[in-house]
C-alpha cells in the first residue's frame, strides 16, 4: 500500500490488554513452578523463552488488519477488489453469534476474534469466488460497513 494514497478505513485487531496480563501471569506461574524444581539459571532461561513465545503469539494473533482503500478491501491475508463487493452490513453481538454459528455458510470467509463481539458481513458478488460473504470482526462495524459501501458504490 503506497504511503501517499489515502485509506478510507484501517483497523488492526489487536488483542486486549487483559490477554497480555493473563499471559504474563501464566508465565509467572511457570517460573514459580520451574524455579522450585530446577536449580541454577535454567528457570530464568525457560521463563525468558516462554515470555518471548507469548509475545510473538499475541503480536501475531493481534496483527490482523482490515483495510479499505485503493480500490480493494483487505481482511487479514485475504483481499478483494471493489467491483466484487456487495452490500456490507454491521452486525451486533447477537447477530454475529448467529451468522457465525447456526446460520453460517461453510463456504464463507471468516476473520473473527473472540474478544470482538461485533462484526461486518460483506456480500461477495464475484461468480468465480466460492465464498458468498465475508464475516469480519471489528471494533467499529458501522464505520467499516460505511467505508465498504462507499467503496462498492464507487466501484474502484
Amino acid at each position: 500500500m503506497s504511503e501517499t494514497a489515502p485509506r478510507a478505513y484501517h483497523e488492526r485487531l489487536r488483542v486486549p490488554l487483559r490477554w497480555w496480563a493473563q499471559g504474563t501471569m501464566l508465565v509467572a506461574t511457570l517460573w514459580l513452578t520451574v524455579v522450585v524444581a530446577v536449580p541454577g539459571p535454567a528457570p530464568w532461561i525457560i521463563t525468558g523463552v516462554a515470555l518471548g513465545l507469548l509475545a510473538v503469539c499475541l503480536f501475531w494473533y493481534g496483527d490482523a488488519r482490515l483495510v479499505v482503500g485503493e480500490g480493494s478491501f483487505r481482511a487479514g491475508r485475504a483481499r478483494i477488489e471493489a467491483t466484487y463487493i456487495g452490500a456490507a452490513e454491521p452486525l451486533d453481538a447477537e447477530e454475529t453469534r448467529r451468522v457465525s454459528g447456526r446460520d453460517a455458510d461453510a463456504r464463507a470467509y471468516l476473520l473473527l476474534r473472540p474478544y470482538l463481539k461485533r462484526s461486518v458481513k460483506v456480500e461477495i458478488t464475484d461468480p468465480a469466488d466460492p465464498a458468498p460473504y465475508w464475516l469480519v470482526s471489528s471494533r467499529h462495524p458501522k464505520a467499516l460497513a460505511g467505508a465498504l459501501n462507499s467503496l462498492a458504490r464507487s466501484g474502484q
